[in-house]
């Protein structure tokens, strides 16, 4: 991508999106294109063939999706399969159409089976049945991937996808209902230090491992697979580290000065045992991560410290 390149970000006011945007701009490029929701509803075919008509973008990042945490993953099905099969379906499209020289889907590691092997490798797609809590949402990522892989076999797209781990940073879910564990149990330290309260209640028992990756370094490595990555085969992003759910726990309970004590509400489960992502062709490339999982919380930390979510 060279500096003058058009590049439109669909999803620019999410975590992910927004990381793309400062990253874009603090390397220079200048022709970043981007739409709020209000201003073109992704979901509606005409609005997206007209807004690519009309600007016609040398490169995408496919950043834009109804995401949500379990419970809304498993009340909303069907908004959340028809919602993203919409916005990726007319991303992709208008994409092939309109000439756009390359373009990234942003997957998610959902899309594994939810017994796959553990470290996940892009070759376990498909081989076994999917979580039930948020299927609908991975069928519609596996979609967007076999859809950017028929673009390339039929009309020889150069159309890419990445697969992150967990995320966290900017611009993050703090909905406690609808929220992902990390930014949730920071919510809950701060408040907890807030209030001078004497403990913090945590889910399960804590013994499952997690990956966590800031969201500043997936835009590291998505910015570089743009510009260094041709392959139909989608790739997985992550950093290839894992901490227990109550390694984690301490961590931020350490980073936000919260003095009481950790209480497991052993009534809520744990969840899938392990998950972690085998990011071994990515790193074969060329690109690790850069951000340990302590500085990163520390980061998210400051940005958030003072929020009053009430």
């Amino acid at each position: 991508m060279n500096k003058d390149a058009k590049i439109y970000i669909a999803g620019h006011r999410g975590m992910v999106g927004s990381s793309i945007l400062r990253k874009l701009k603090s390397e220079g490029y200048h022709n970043v294109i981007h739409k709020t929701s209000k201003e073109l509803d992704l979901r509606k075919q005409p609005a997206v063939q007209n807004f690519f008509f009309s600007e016609k973008p040398d490169y995408v990042f496919v950043a834009s999706a109804k995401v949500g945490g379990i419970h809304a993953n498993n009340t909303y099905r069907a908004d959340f399969l028809y919602d993203n099969l919409q916005i990726q379906n007319n991303l992709i499209h208008q994409s092939y159409m309109n000439g756009v020289k390359k373009l990234l889907f942003l997957g998610s590691s959902c899309i594994y089976p939810k017994m796959a092997p553990q470290p996940l490798k892009e070759e376990y797609l498909l081989t076994d049945p999917l979580e039930p809590t948020n299927e609908p949402y991975a069928i519609a990522k596996i979609a967007g991937i076999k859809m950017c892989e028929a673009y390339w076999d039929q009309y020889g797209c150069n159309f890419i996808s990445a697969m992150p781990t967990n995320l966290y940073g900017p611009n993050d879910n703090y909905d406690l209902n609808n929220s992902h564990v990390l930014p949730a149990l920071l919510r809950k330290f701060i408040e907890a230090k807030r209030a001078k309260l004497p403990e913090v209640v945590m889910w399960g028992t804590g013994s499952p491992l997690r990956e966590f990756m800031h969201v500043d370094d997936l835009t590291d490595a998505l910015v570089f697979l743009m510009k260094n990555y041709d392959e139909k085969q989608f790739i997985n992003v992550g950093t290839g580290e894992e901490v227990t759910i109550r390694q984690l726990t301490d961590l931020i309970k350490g980073v936000v000065g919260f003095e009481g004590e950790i209480v497991h509400d052993l009534s809520k489960p744990d969840g899938t045992p392990r998950k972690l992502m085998d990011s071994t062709r990515l790193k074969q490339l060329g690109w690790k991560s850069q951000i340990s999982l302590l500085d990163g919380i520390k980061q998210v930390y400051e940005d958030v410290k003072h929020v009053n979510w009430n």
